[in-house]
């Protein structure tokens, strides 16, 4: 899943380099740019719910943009409990992800590709009642200033849920610099899980992100309104998409 963290990392580091306009002229960017990103977080929450048992999570990626055409290309992993707890094995996310991004008009820039959620040896396909944890979603998004909206739409089964292809998540949000390298992040997002209602839910987010130099932190209360029996943890009964304060320390570079 390309997370939370990897959006955080990247929006604090262009917030902490901004610089007055009377002060110094922008730098020009090269045609073609690569950019490594790494970060501990004290939850792993996606879409709301913890896919690390309320536990912490390494995670890491490598990034590739063409300035000319706005074309983007992307990996990124992280390590995660969910399958596991679901029947099945495996310990990494592995995402693969394109895309191009541009300006619809000077105000509004858009953002489209397509994301592969990779569960290396899952076997949830195996487990009653489950399908293959792998998961593809294609996705439009839509800014304006701080603030986008974006659709992401299954083109597989999602996440192990059975004859759920065509489900889809459509996300609010907005990113505000706040000045001195510090951003405010607000989030809501709503999951709909085709062909069963009980794992449709909605998630929110309200948090503050800053680029300190050598790296960036990020402190947020995450919550969900989710059924707490389907996303219950097996291993110890705890409801993953409960309200919490979730930290996260990465680095872009």
């Amino acid at each position: 899943m390309k997370k939370l963290m990897l959006a955080t990392a990247i929006l604090t580091a262009f917030a902490g380099g901004a610089v007055r306009a009377e002060d110094a002229a922008p730098a020009a960017r090269p045609d073609n740019e690569t950019s490594f990103n790494a970060a501990v977080v004290s939850d792993y929450r996606y879409r709301g719910i913890s896919q690390t048992r309320l536990q912490p999570a390494l995670q890491g990626g490598f990034d590739y943009t063409s300035n000319p055409t706005g074309f983007y290309a992307g990996t990124w992993l992280s390590t995660i409990k969910w399958t596991k707890d679901a029947g099945g094995s495996g310990d990494i996310e592995w995402d693969l992800y394109a895309g191009k991004r541009g300006q619809v008009t000077e105000a509004v820039s858009y953002d489209v590709g397509v994301l592969s959620y990779v569960y290396p040896s899952n076997d949830l396909g195996h487990v009653a009642g489950l399908a293959n944890a792998n998961t593809t979603e294609m996705y439009g998004q839509l800014g304006y200033g701080p603030a986008y909206v974006k659709y992401s739409h299954a083109l597989t089964n999602l996440f192990g849920f059975v004859d759920s292809k065509n489900s889809g998540y459509l996300d609010l949000g907005a990113n505000i610099d706040a000045g001195e390298g510090w951003t405010i992040n607000l989030h809501a997002g709503h999951q709909k899980v085709k062909g069963t209602d009980v794992a449709s839910y909605t998630d929110w987010k309200l948090g503050v992100s800053k680029d300190f130099g050598m790296v960036s932190g990020a402190l947020a209360v995450i919550g969900t309104n989710a059924n707490e029996t389907a996303y219950a943890s097996s291993a110890n009964g705890k409801f993953l998409g409960k309200t919490a304060l979730v930290a996260s320390i990465s680095k872009t570079f």
